[in-house]
């Protein structure tokens, strides 16, 4: 009987260390989809994938060791988005500012999703986390100054109801 065939090695795997530890991936290759449109969302920044339960504080009569701290709800910080200013028609500038200026009820439907992908160097999906319901809360640019050369940033915090993390393993 010949001896049975090694498992094909998947081309995508991550390599671990020659050690065998496993290397945590880094954090600059990341997409960022509108709707599920890359069009005008290249970020340099995203930050406020942030969750945490509030809690209650319950008395409990004759016990003086402790005090109960009860779940109650989640809350999610607010989403900042940071790049550099687009010059060019924006699809998603056009949305802040519709939403900025107009107000979301006037837009019928202003709220988005927002799909945030950290990538492999095949540009291959290895976490993304889906943003629910955001809206624009600030758009905020940075100074203009004759004596720098920086380039100019736009900000944009938005606020949400929710986040899913998806993983996945297969391109790690």
């Amino acid at each position: 009987m010949p001896p049975a065939a090694a498992p094909a090695k998947d081309p995508r795997e991550r390599p671990l260390r020659a050690d065998g530890v496993y290397m945590p991936p880094p954090v600059f290759a990341f997409r960022v989809d509108i709707d599920g449109a890359e069009s005008d969302t290249s970020f340099q920044e995203v930050s406020g994938l942030e969750v945490q339960f509030e809690t209650e504080d319950v008395i409990e009569g004759g016990q003086n060791r402790y005090v109960h701290r009860l779940p109650t709800r989640t809350k999610y910080s607010n989403l900042i988005l940071k790049r550099g200013v687009v010059t060019r028609g924006s699809a998603f500038g056009s949305w802040v500012s519709r939403a900025l200026s107009a107000g979301l009820v006037q837009q019928g439907g202003g709220a988005k999703t927002i799909g945030i992908k950290l990538v492999n160097e095949k540009k291959q999906p290895l976490v993304a986390w889906n943003v629910f319901g955001a809206y624009p809360l600030r758009w905020e640019h940075t100074p203009l100054n004759a004596m720098g050369n920086d380039v100019l940033i736009e900000t944009v915090e938005l606020t949400y109801q929710f986040f899913q993390r998806q993983n996945f393993p297969q391109a790690a």
